[in-house]
């Protein structure tokens, strides 16, 4: 039996973030272990936050290949180590960019947290904190970022690839490889953040929200298991219904997609869209 109690956080402690994300825009490149992370992230410096204070993003077993601050490599005034960066001399003006490559393996991610492999397939885990072991970032549900992902991988072995939002365009990239972009227009925290990709067959659907608009419905499962699905489906459009006429809202996404994979131990997870 455990006896610890934990770490406590207290109320009276809370301390808004010194930078908001508004935007991170990241491009996966899958490729087993040597996979890659490209994020481009906007950063504004909050109200009330002196100029030049230092840069303070999270990170869980990460390896650093690349940084950039609005465009340009810095000579110094950064520490980086797997667990954190920090910009100690960021730029002046209020708002920026900084772009970090990271270096990831997801087979060799047996805790099933931030991006790993198993069965083949591509998945993440990003509640509570597993976002930080895919890319340095204030890993904190009070910073709400607007995401854009391209997810580049061979096509053969990935035929599916889902991230959060609403898909964009997709394309051959040669050489057997091919990509897709997604965009979430609705700022979220970094543990609603979702990507998958590998062989998964699809159940569709469509469902006609109050607002007369169509959605296109997908659950993806492993190959094979599509007729387990139905009632899942039927479920998600007897939900979606309910939500309308007990809240007055309507869904705000073009699609609702639903992946179902036996090698999740979260058991189930929220992600939006």
């Amino acid at each position: 039996m455990r006896s610890d109690s934990g770490q406590v956080f207290r109320l009276a402690d809370y301390r808004p973030a010194d930078y908001a994300i508004p935007e991170a825009r990241l491009t996966f490149r899958l490729d087993g272990g040597q996979t890659r992370c490209t994020a481009l992230l906007t950063l504004e410096r909050s109200d009330g936050v002196e100029a030049g204070t230092p840069v303070d993003l999270d990170g869980d077993g990460l390896v650093l290949e690349r940084l950039l601050v609005n465009g340009a490599a810095l000579p110094g005034g950064f520490k980086a180590g797997p667990d954190r960066l920090v910009i100690t001399e960021p730029p002046h003006e209020r708002r920026f960019t900084v772009e970090i490559v990271t270096r990831l393996d997801p087979d060799a991610n047996k805790a099933l947290s931030g991006l790993y492999r198993s069965s083949g397939n591509y998945c993440t885990q990003c509640e509570a904190e597993g976002f930080r072991r895919i890319t340095y970032f204030a890993d904190r549900p009070d910073v709400l970022s607007v995401y854009s992902v391209r997810i580049e991988a061979e096509m053969a072995a990935n035929p599916v690839l889902l991230s959060n939002g609403n898909p964009g365009a997709t394309g051959d990239l040669g050489d057997g490889w091919h990509f897709a972009e997604w965009h979430d227009p609705h700022p979220k925290p970094s543990y609603l953040f979702a990507l998958v990709a590998g062989k998964l067959d699809r159940l569709d659907g469509r469902f006609t929200t109050m607002e007369g608009r169509a959605v296109d419905l997908g659950i993806f499962v492993e190959p094979g298991k599509t007729d387990r699905a139905a009632y899942a489906m039927d479920a998600l459009k007897r939900s979606m219904r309910w939500d309308e006429e007990v809240f007055g809202r309507a869904y705000d996404l073009d699609v609702f997609n639903i992946v179902a994979v036996s090698d999740f131990n979260m058991g189930a997870m929220e992600n939006k869209g």
